[in-house]
This record gives structure tokens, sequence and C-alpha cells, in this order.
């Protein structure tokens, strides 16, 4: 997990450019990303079949939600990372996010720095929980306020 150039990521947005702004930061980053879907019943499908190292996942979506998504794709692997990136800013819906077993939440607009921050820390406490073979969620690693 600590080199970035091995990591896989999964983007699921139902906004085409959001998923190509992130694609581009990701790549910049190193990571490979292995799928995208444009809402959450795409997404578990697709996590399932290539069980990538990161998900970005946004919130409010058609056919099912990114909560929804999430709690799914943790049910099938307790260890998925799970970091949400949404426009939307609602105290309970965060509290739902963390509940489902998100690591992460990036608030649009963001910057590429922020991004880059959030995944930084994440992806840290994904290398060292699995380094020493805990299976504890992490804190929510930043939240990014507008």
């Amino acid at each position: 997990m600590s080199d970035r150039r091995n990591c896989t990521a999964m983007i699921v947005d139902d906004a085409f450019f959001m998923r190509n702004m992130l694609r581009s930061i990701l790549e910049m980053e190193g990571y490979t990303v292995v799928a995208e879907a444009e809402d959450g019943e795409d997404a578990v499908a697709k996590y399932r079949a290539c069980r990538p190292d990161l998900v970005l996942m946004d919130i409010l979506m058609p056919v099912k939600n990114g909560i929804d998504a999430t709690r799914e794709i943790i049910s099938f692997d307790k260890d998925a990372c799970v970091v949400m990136c949404s426009i939307v800013w609602q105290e309970l819906l965060v509290k739902e996010a963390r509940e489902a077993g998100v690591r992460g939440v990036i608030l649009k607009p963001f910057t590429t720095e922020e991004v880059v921050a959030v995944l930084q820390k994440v992806m840290a406490a994904e290398f060292t929980m699995r380094k020493e073979g805990s299976r504890r969620k992490t804190e929510t690693a930043k939240f990014i306020e507008a």
C-alpha cells in the first residue's frame, strides 16, 4: 500500500466530468484506475469483479446511493477502503457514511492538493492496518470544508 504505483482504484460518480477529473488526479499520483461506475449498483458489481485498493464514491447517485453501495461493499469485504467524495455536506449523511465504513470524506468542489492530502492519510492508515494485521476501522481521515 505504501507504493501507490501498485495501488488500484475505482471511481464512482454519476457525472462523467467528475470521474475524469478524479481519474486525472489519481493517475498523476500513481494509482491505476481499474474501474469506473455511474451508480452504486454498478459500483458493487465492479468492486466484486476487480477488488480495488481504493474506491472514491459519490453519495448522491441514481439507482443506489453511495452510502448503500458502501454498506454492501463492506459487507462483502470488511477491509474495503472507501472514500466519499460529494458535494453534499449534511451532518446526518456524514454520520451515516462513517457508520457505513467510509475511511475519508472529500467535499466538492476540491483542489488536487486536498484530494491528495486525504488519500495520503487514508492509504497510510490502510498500510499500517494491514501491516499490523488489524481489522479495525480507521477514523475518517479528514473532512474538507468549502
